[in-house]
């Protein structure tokens, strides 16, 4: 997975735990996609005290899901949703084919609905 994208993902998960100045600038670097120079800049301190600050932020995030587990888990969720879904297609080709029955097909039905629920 893309760095950007992981740490994106660890803030929506734990954003909230960081300091408020982490937060902001964290939000800066990763979000608003401001150079490390524009965030000094704008915020009257020097770049490597910004590049510290973000530096400690990403630490801290995956300290956190080093801890928890918690974005790992719903990978694991997700890849089990996706293989879900891939066994609810494969039995409605069966049954198309085959069994041709309206209350397997409706079940199916009813397992996908509730699989593209979970992965929103």
């Amino acid at each position: 997975m893309d760095k950007t994208v992981r740490m994106a993902l660890l803030f929506d998960l734990y954003g909230e735990l960081l300091t408020e100045r982490q937060r902001e600038y964290f939000a800066l670097y990763y979000d608003e996609n401001l150079t490390l120079s524009e965030i000094a800049e704008n915020s009257g301190v020097s770049r490597q005290a910004v590049r510290d600050l973000v530096s400690k932020s990403e630490a801290a995030l995956e300290d956190i899901e080093r801890k928890t587990g918690l974005l790992a888990r719903l990978e694991e969720i997700d890849a089990g949703l996706d293989a879900v879904g891939s066994c609810v297609g494969e039995i409605n080709a069966l049954n198309d084919g085959k069994l041709k029955s309206k209350e397997l097909s409706g079940l199916c039905g009813k397992i996908a609905g509730l699989v593209e629920r979970m992965k929103q």
